[in-house]
């Protein structure tokens, strides 16, 4: 596949919520192109936008202006319905919470999203297995969550957003959780895999988490002020 094909081609895109009398632009006229296999960093202090932006790319919420074309089609104003197919299909989520069910096993919480998109996968279990192995926590496989570290429960995660084999991973202050030994490993996986044709973006308050991305992005007041291509961390 072309490095330099586009996944994501956002134009003038405005999020804007209503408080009580005010008008909040959470995303203020933002210009961004993804390109397949990157990995950003989007950056910035609270408040300044980028968890809108990721909401938005993950097909969570719609822009109420502005273009935005996904994989060569126009999804500025697709209905509830089909976001919720793309989100289901084509994108995969990390958060920092894990977000993991305690009361499931591991395989359990892997498996989960090929129940909500309804993929039809003849042997779920295989499938979920494979990204297990992916992460090196297939030997974990019928514990709980509670029983698993926090580096291994974002590796659960990571092997959770693989299930359906996405294009595009958002990652959402992956790390915040995790000691500085697990933060490297978890940013080492995630950039293994770019070479198995899949981009990220990482929303993170955390520059030693950006410097592993080999473009970031630096919001304000919904904005994008700056967007930096760089050398990635090795």
């Amino acid at each position: 596949m072309n490095q330099a094909e586009e996944i994501f081609a956002l134009s003038g895109i405005r999020r804007t919520y209503q408080v009580g009398n005010e008008y909040v632009h959470a995303l203020d006229g933002v210009d961004l192109t993804i390109h397949d296999r990157e990995f950003i960093a989007v950056i910035g202090t609270s408040g300044s936008g980028k968890s809108t932006l990721m909401h938005t790319l993950g097909f969570m919420d719609s822009p109420t202006g502005g273009e935005m074309i996904f994989e060569g089609r126009d999804v500025s104003s697709i209905s509830r319905a089909e976001r919720a197919r793309l989100r289901a299909s084509r994108i995969g989520f990390v958060f920092q919470a894990f977000n993991l069910l305690p009361r499931l096993t591991v395989m359990d919480n892997v498996t989960l999203p090929l129940v909500y998109s309804r993929n039809k996968v003849k042997d779920k279990t295989a499938r979920a297995l494979k990204a297990l192995q992916r992460v090196g926590m297939e030997h974990r496989s019928t514990h709980t969550p509670n029983q698993l570290s926090g580096g291994e429960r974002q590796r659960v995660a990571i092997a959770r957003a693989l299930i359906n084999e996405p294009r595009l991973i958002l990652a959402d202050e992956p790390t915040g959780n995790l000691d500085s030994k697990n933060r490297g490993k978890i940013m080492d996986l995630f950039t293994s895999l770019l070479d198995e044709g899949i981009t990220l973006a990482v929303v993170t308050h955390d520059d030693e988490v950006a410097e592993y991305a080999e473009r970031r992005i630096r919001m304000q007041d919904g904005k994008i002020i700056e967007d930096t291509a760089g050398g990635a961390k090795q």
